[in-house]
């Protein structure tokens, strides 16, 4: 099988394999844009960009929020998909995946979702609602597209948790405990456990999200697994810096914070 761009970009990464999530239009379109280009200075691998859903299953309340400003302002799966290229244009290189819940992508099609996300210039997808049994499909579809299919494996995945491991492509999203996203001060040594077991059996990298928000955090999983996914941390400082990004004298240097924050997670 062709390796995609994800894989590599995965492969090729030391510790850590960094992944941030932003959601799409929050605050707005340009600063996502804006955001991506800050995020990869900082040191991004692969960026997550998200897609605003009325009814997430798995986000907790500060990304409720994101995306309710984000839907408010209009922002849709096509709108989100179509500022891939204009993050391409102003320089974001690296691998790009689309974050979306199976409702809209079935409102719009499989097929003209993986070609719209081919078209547009993203890598992957990432689908956090179907199960593994049922996205066989999708991937089959994304892989004729040279895009990667992102699983995930969460504790509660069981049995089907090597299975998983085992057939993942690009890299393997491991959600760290149960509940929903948000930043936690640390985790349980049963997460440990559970990420180890992970990492046992999976032929792709595996990076590890829910609840990264402190450099301690990203120290701490080094040796357990290839890297770390950080979303809610990320929108958190997003939200706090809202009101300054929307003024023109203090937009540059919110942005700067932000980027600094990032690279302080990462830096060792």
């Amino acid at each position: 099988m062709v390796k995609t761009k994800v894989e590599e970009a995965a492969r090729n990464a030391e510790y850590p394999l960094f992944i941030p999530f932003i959601m799409a239009g929050d605050p707005d379109p340009d600063t996502t844009v804006e955001l991506a280009m800050q995020l990869q200075e900082a040191g991004a691998h692969i960026l997550e960009l998200g897609i605003p859903y009325s009814d997430p299953l798995a986000d907790g309340p500060l990304l409720q929020r994101s995306a309710a400003r984000a839907l408010e302002q209009g922002m849709s799966l096509q709108r989100a998909m179509q500022l891939v290229p204009k993050m391409r244009d102003k320089g974001v290189t690296i691998p790009v995946i689309i974050f979306t819940y199976f409702n809209p992508v079935m409102r719009m099609g499989e097929e003209l979702f993986l070609d719209q996300v081919n078209e547009m210039g993203a890598d992957g997808v990432l689908i956090p609602d179907l199960p593994y049994e049922e996205s066989r499909d999708i991937e089959k579809k994304a892989a004729e597209r040279g895009l990667a299919n992102i699983s995930l494996v969460a504790p509660t995945s069981g049995a089907r948790i090597e299975k998983i491991a085992q057939e993942a492509e690009g890299f393997l999203y491991c959600v760290s405990s149960l509940g929903v996203t948000g930043t936690r001060d640390s985790f349980p040594p049963e997460a440990y456990t559970f990420i180890e077991k992970v990492k046992a059996n999976s032929k792709a990298p595996v990076a590890v999200g829910f609840g990264i928000s402190t450099p301690e955090q990203v120290d701490n999983l080094h040796g357990v697994c290839d890297g770390v996914i950080v979303g809610s941390a990320i929108m958190k400082k997003v939200e706090e810096c809202t009101s300054l990004m929307q003024d023109p004298e203090k937009r540059t240097k919110a942005l700067a914070d932000i980027k600094s924050f990032v690279s302080s997670l990462i830096s060792s």
